[in-house]
C-alpha cells in the first residue's frame, strides 16, 4: 500500500487531531482516514 499523497503539514495536523503517531497517518488506508475523519467532526457538531 502507498502512503497517502498528502503534505507533511497536513499530515502532523491529522496526527494531532486523532492523536495517533504521524507514522500510522501515512500508512493508514484513505477509507479508514476518512471514516475517523468524519466521526471527529460529528463529535464536535455536537458540541
Amino acid at each position: 500500500m502507498r502512503p497517502l499523497q498528502i503534505s507533511a503539514e497536513t499530515a502532523q495536523k491529522l496526527a494531532e487531531s486523532l492523536n495517533l503517531p504521524l507514522e500510522q497517518i501515512m500508512h493508514m488506508p484513505q477509507h479508514i482516514l476518512l471514516a475517523r475523519l468524519a466521526d471527529i467532526q460529528k463529535q464536535e457538531n455536537k458540541k
